[in-house]
């Protein structure tokens, strides 16, 4: 069992922002970047918390992320944009974009981005959340790295393309699916890298097509473009539901990418180096459109009760909805968040080129 590390929120964020600063980013987009990181880690999605911090480092040193955020708007109509990321740090890219849906959604009851040039955002829940706390129900997507085998395929062409969408309630938590379209993402194997544990066999395969268990040889084989990869959401044949996985992945690609004139497939990280030229598709919907916000509200209150009174099983006792849990976890990270250690490590060797250290809660 690897040891877990306590650190203070405030503290972790002082750390992520200033290190952000050191590598060009402005101070509103590195306290925007370091926000979305946390926020992944406060509700225990710690595939794409501060674990990812390297990785972007690494990005903007090799010159494949731009610390700079400057975003073109190419086309654009009331209820509609194009956006041009510049190949700038995702988290910024994406939160911009989403403020200017909620704008326009406020004063036109809908409006969605397709974003061409951006970068790896975090999760995606936390654009959905930005729609949540004004009362505008949210979709947040993004294409990725080609990780994904498609249906009968045995090479990753497709990405782990996650999709968000969240609907706000009245008394009741409000409703925010963020999933990949995938088994699971990319993050998740690399948690199961660092601890040396085996992955359940049904969320990848090797460069073969053959079920595997090792998440170690899985990632070798993805970064070195062996073949393999992870599997769509419903496993790797039509019995399971695999290719309705892969349909979904196609779709993020087709409204991320494609739209927006934007990279797809193979061409996201397609060039060793240059930008990763990862797309969104984001937007804002107000529920006034159709019905008022109060009525809305309280339909959406009726229906998460009905589904957690249903029956449950022998051995649970609790019916969630799509993010509950998180929403548990972030109540009980108010104030500090559990790190693995190699990720505490890894945190504390970037700082020290600063000057910085990372110190354990106490």
């Amino acid at each position: 069992m690897k040891k877990r590390i306590t650190v203070q929120i405030d503290a972790l964020e002082k750390f992520v922002v200033e290190i952000l600063k050191h590598n060009g980013l402005s101070a509103e987009n590195a306290a925007i970047t370091a926000d979305v990181l946390i926020a992944a880690d406060r509700r225990n999605i710690e595939s794409h918390g501060v674990a990812r911090l390297k990785r972007y480092v690494d990005g903007i040193q090799s010159g494949i992320i731009k610390p700079e955020c400057r975003l073109d708007i190419l086309r654009e109509t009331p209820v509609s944009l194009v956006i041009d990321g510049n190949g700038g740090m995702g988290q910024p890219v994406a939160y911009n974009a989403m403020r200017r849906c909620i704008k326009k959604a406020k004063a036109n009851f809908i409006c969605f981005a397709s974003v061409r040039n951006s970068n790896h955002y975090g999760i995606a829940g936390y654009y959905t959340l930005m729609a949540l706390e004004e009362n505008l129900i949210g979709v947040s997507m993004t294409n990725s790295a080609p990780l994904v085998v498609p249906t009968f395929g045995k090479d990753a062409v497709i990405g782990t393309n996650p999709i968000s969408i969240g609907f706000p309630s009245g008394k009741e938590r409000p409703f925010l699916l963020d999933m990949a379209t995938s088994t699971v993402p990319r993050g998740k194997l690399e948690v199961y890298a660092r601890t040396g544990a085996a992955i359940p066999d049904v969320w990848a395969c090797d460069s073969e097509g053959n079920l595997t268990d090792n998440a170690t040889l899985v990632l070798d084989n993805l970064s070195s473009r062996k073949g393999g990869g992870l599997l769509p959401l419903g496993g790797s044949s039509e019995l399971t539901g695999g290719h309705k996985g892969y349909g979904l992945s196609t779709v993020v690609d087709i409204l991320s990418g494609i739209l927006s004139s934007g990279a797809v497939g193979l061409e996201v990280y397609g060039k060793k180096g240059k930008p990763s030229e990862v797309c969104h598709f984001i937007g804002a919907i107000n529920p006034e459109a159709f019905v008022d916000l109060d009525e809305f509200q309280t339909g959406m209150d009726a229906y998460i009760r009905m589904l957690k009174a249903a029956p449950t099983t022998a051995g649970h006792n609790r019916i969630y909805i799509a993010g509950e849990k998180e929403y548990d976890a972030m109540e009980r990270n108010r104030t500090t968040v559990i790190l693995q250690d190699k990720v505490f490590m890894t945190l504390n060797e970037i700082g020290a080129a600063y000057g910085l250290t990372l110190v354990k809660d106490v």
